[in-house]
């Protein structure tokens, strides 16, 4: 089925004037047109209900869009692989019957050493185990005994049923324990453990140790030895995407087909969606004030912007206590994202080829943690540090139809940037960051930087600037132990009227989509 949505790249306009739209009678109104926010659209719709959605930019999606930044190569800008989109949200909003196609990245996660040495961690237990008896064999046990105690977290806290803790209300960290049973090593894991005192605790050779330091601070602003890193390994390990939990893929056309399949489905339940529509105030009870001064009115207005954001947009009306909680919200990205087109795939000196295995899977370039911890120490202070950790996705490897032939994409996920330089701004250091993020990459891949056609680079100002979120945070605050479960922000807000739908409610940040559903079941259901 063709996305209509996809066919003009989200950018959908107004599909009748303002003062059309204002004379409707609106059950709800949404701000924003992200993921959540289509999805929670698409569900009140589905519900009956009258819902218009009002994004600020052109295009939908938000950080999960699509968006053309050279001639024939297709992009998502800030999302680049799906694992934790709710299996729930895939089924009953019918996603694949709309044209939702996702692959499973089976090559899992390739991790080259400046020793000369590598790793491939399959997806597939016993293809991993045989490349760890190869590549550190005293870790064999260590190893599984560290998948273990992940799955027995994962069945137990999100089980493939109803009891999924990620469905609804949020629990309390209590709940979440006494679902865990006094396993010990589970509890550490969600709770307590650093990502270095995770690895530490089960893996002795010091590279197997550095494959995964990573996956405890991505999106993170934070140092692996920090209280809690261990538990963000566990939120982008707990998807059930795939045949088997921790599975992680690419979307056939791109991340934003997500967003855009969600705004198929929403408009053909119902809902309306307004594109170039900035809201300059949300009126509790009332409905929305436009950036033109027009008003229109819903009893409901469900935020889809970040906690900051629906904040300013509030004012005056905000609770107290509320603006309190978005006060004390850490939202400061330590990420920049580099976007590449290139001529030929990285070639690794540690596995020589252009078109190996090892791409298929997804890539890192380790740090140690004391690299990470001076690293996150440096971009505080404002400086770019010596070497940047990046995640590498090729998603032209799995999906030709993003890059015209003889060509590759290239997405990376790098920290720690600075959020703030020390001296000069964004603007001044910008050419240095994303050559930085790319050496970081060469020091692994020869024919970089000549493989590349052309760059992108997204520091943190950037992506506020380009999709609305404050502090460039793609998960609009931490997702960290203390701001997780009940302590993320309620569906339901103290005021009257108004919800958040967005990445800063429960379950978390990233491509998820089950926030946008449980805040619809929270209005229509309570």
């Amino acid at each position: 089925m063709t996305s209509a949505t996809a066919a003009c790249l989200g950018k959908l306009g107004l599909p009748a004037p303002l003062r059309e739209l204002a004379a409707v009678k609106w059950d709800a109104i949404i701000v924003g047109a992200g993921h959540n926010g289509l999805a929670c659209a698409a569900y009140l719709a589905r519900a009956g209900k009258r819902v218009l959605v009002l994004e600020a930019r052109e295009r939908v999606g938000g950080a999960c869009t699509i968006a053309e930044p050279w001639p024939g190569i297709r992009m998502s800008p800030c999302a680049y692989v799906a694992g934790i989109l709710h299996p729930l949200v895939i089924d009953e909003l019918r996603l694949r019957a709309h044209g939702f196609e996702w692959q499973h990245a089976a090559g899992g996660m390739f991790i080259p050493f400046e020793d000369g040495s590598s790793v491939q961690l399959w997806d597939d237990d016993a293809r991993c185990i045989a490349e760890i008896e190869r590549f550190a064999p005293g870790d064999v046990d260590g190893w599984i005994a560290m998948q273990a105690v992940m799955s027995r977290a994962t069945e137990a806290v999100r089980p493939a049923d109803a009891r999924d803790m990620w469905i609804g209300r949020a629990p309390t960290a209590a709940q979440v324990q006494a679902r865990l049973n006094g396993d010990a090593d589970a509890i550490n894991l969600l709770f307590n453990w650093s990502m270095v005192e995770y690895v530490e605790r089960y893996l002795k050779d010091e590279r197997l140790q550095m494959a995964y330091l990573g996956q405890g601070v991505i999106g993170t602003n934070a140092s692996p030895y920090e209280r809690g890193t261990a538990s963000i390994y566990f939120y982008h390990f707990c998807g059930r995407m795939g045949d088997s939990i921790g599975q992680w893929g690419y979307v056939k056309g791109g991340m934003g087909m997500v967003s855009f399949i969600l705004g198929d489905v929403a408009r053909e339940l119902g809902a309306t969606i307004a594109c170039g529509v900035p809201v300059a105030r949300i009126l509790p009870g009332e409905g929305v004030e436009l950036a033109g001064g027009e008003r229109i009115n819903a009893p409901v207005v469900i935020s889809n912007a970040d906690p900051a954001v629906t904040l300013r947009l509030l004012g005056d009306a905000a609770n107290p206590e509320w603006r309190r909680k978005v006060a004390a919200w850490p939202m400061q990205s330590a990420t920049v994202k580099v976007n590449l087109a290139l001529r030929a795939l990285p070639n690794f000196t540690a596995r020589p080829g252009s078109d190996e295995p090892h791409h298929r899977a997804v890539i890192n370039t380790p740090l140690s943690a004391p690299q990470l911890h001076a690293a996150h120490q440096t971009a505080r202070a404002g400086h770019l540090p010596a070497h940047m950790w990046t995640e590498i996705y090729l998603q032209s490897v799995y999906d030709e139809s993003v890059a015209p032939a003889g060509t590759h994409t290239m997405s990376v996920f790098a920290q720690y940037a600075p959020a703030k330089f020390a001296t000069g701004d964004w603007d001044s250091h910008r050419v240095a960051a994303g050559q930085l993020v790319i050496d970081s990459i060469a020091r692994f891949c020869p024919n970089l930087p000549d493989a590349i056609i052309d760059r992108e680079v997204l520091g943190p100002p950037d992506i506020e600037q380009s999709v609305g979120l404050t502090g460039g945070h793609i998960f609009q605050g931490e997702c960290l132990p203390d701001y997780m479960w009940d302590k993320r922000f309620a569906h339901r807000t103290p005021m009257p009227g108004v919800y958040l739908c967005g990445a800063c409610t429960h379950p978390g940040g990233g491509v998820v989509g089950i926030n946008g559903r449980n805040a619809a079941m929270e209005l229509l259901h309570g």
